[in-house]
């Protein structure tokens, strides 16, 4: 994998912008006051300035209805010198229609900080095809709008990924997880979630691998082939992928023979997964099946470590598209080798 341009490092003051690429939630009058609690995060926690794009707090059906307004926000917050980083509201499961509007020489000539995760998967391929790095994570609902309080774990990682600019080290595990799923409706608000322990880190097979990371949401996927790089372009890489709830086990062994049929698994170094939503007797499931498949390609050898905190799961992290990274199966432990922002 060739080594994508980083972004410049946030620092207090910075002008960022939010956008809706997805699905237009920001603009729901029901649901606005989440929005509203992840711009103060944004600002009294990291001391940014934020700031919307025109179509940033549009109403949904507008959203839905105009890739190509989506797409302008996009662009125009990458054009714009001022803007130091751009973070997506939310996902949604639509954004590819934006790429008949996408200039990739805009994207390229300016490149900054794009978080994003779940339908951001195709943002994040976007910026890969423009040779830019990116973030899979930090949503401005799901994690800076987190009620309660933006957990820790996402706050430190923001922090360590986006901020301070060195070479990020140990990636820790989370020693828990969220035990539920809480309602949007700000009436039903202050409700902080319910965490349950968690074992962290799982290693499946293999050794240690060194790779670049390159991924996204699983379920996106299929909306991204043609902007995924060919497959000998994904030698010394680790896959990352996390699933956006639970698909079946034919689903989900149809969908990763897919990325065997293309090629995919053959070159991967490593494999670093994501934790379900549906816990443990789901994450069982899609351990064995992937090593399953995984065996069906001939690597038996290839270095597996699952139950990672990232993607559609609480306590969230991020994971840097790009950056060099380790995965090691014999002690258990994720490592950035690297800084991610210069």
């Amino acid at each position: 994998m060739r080594e994508l341009i980083k972004p410049a490092r946030l620092r207090a003051g910075d002008k960022v912008a939010t956008v809706s690429l997805s699905w237009g939630a920001a603009g729901d009058p029901n649901i606005r006051w989440r929005y509203d609690l992840g711009k103060r995060r944004m600002e009294e926690l990291f001391g940014l300035q934020v700031v919307e794009m025109p179509h940033t707090l549009a109403p949904t059906q507008y959203v839905s209805e105009h890739p190509e307004a989506r797409a302008a926000d996009l662009m125009e917050a990458f054009s714009d010198k001022s803007i130091k980083a751009v973070f997506n509201v939310i996902g949604g499961s639509d954004s590819i229609r934006m790429l008949p509007y996408i200039n990739f020489d805009v994207l390229r000539s300016n490149p900054k900080i794009f978080t994003g995760y779940s339908d951001g998967t195709v943002t994040d391929f976007f910026c890969l095809h423009a040779g830019i790095a990116s973030f899979y994570g930090a949503h401005v609902l799901n994690d800076f709008g987190e009620t309660g309080q933006m957990h820790p774990y996402t706050r430190r990682l923001v922090q360590r990924l986006l901020f301070d600019g060195g070479t990020v080290g140990e990636i820790e595990a989370c020693g828990m997880v969220s035990g539920s799923e809480l309602p949007w409706a700000e009436s039903a608000q202050p409700v902080r979630r319910f965490f349950v322990p968690d074992t962290g880190y799982r290693p499946l097979q293999g050794g240690v691998a060194r790779g670049r990371l390159m991924g996204g949401c699983f379920e996106v996927f299929p909306d991204v082939w043609e902007l995924m790089p060919p497959a000998p372009e994904w030698d010394d890489t680790i896959l990352f992928y996390e699933v956006c709830g639970v698909p079946s086990e034919e689903k989900y062994r149809d969908r990763l023979r897919r990325l065997g049929e293309k090629g995919i698994l053959s070159h991967i170094s490593g494999l670093l997964m994501g934790k379900p939503l549906g816990g443990r007797p789901e994450a069982r499931m899609l351990d064995r099946v992937t090593l399953e498949v995984l065996a069906e390609y001939g690597r038996s050898d290839l270095p597996v470590l699952s139950n990672a905190s990232f993607g559609h799961n609480c306590p969230s992290g991020i994971i840097p598209m790009g950056a060099l990274a380790e995965i090691d199966c014999e002690t258990g432990r994720f490592s950035i080798l690297e800084n991610t922002v210069l």
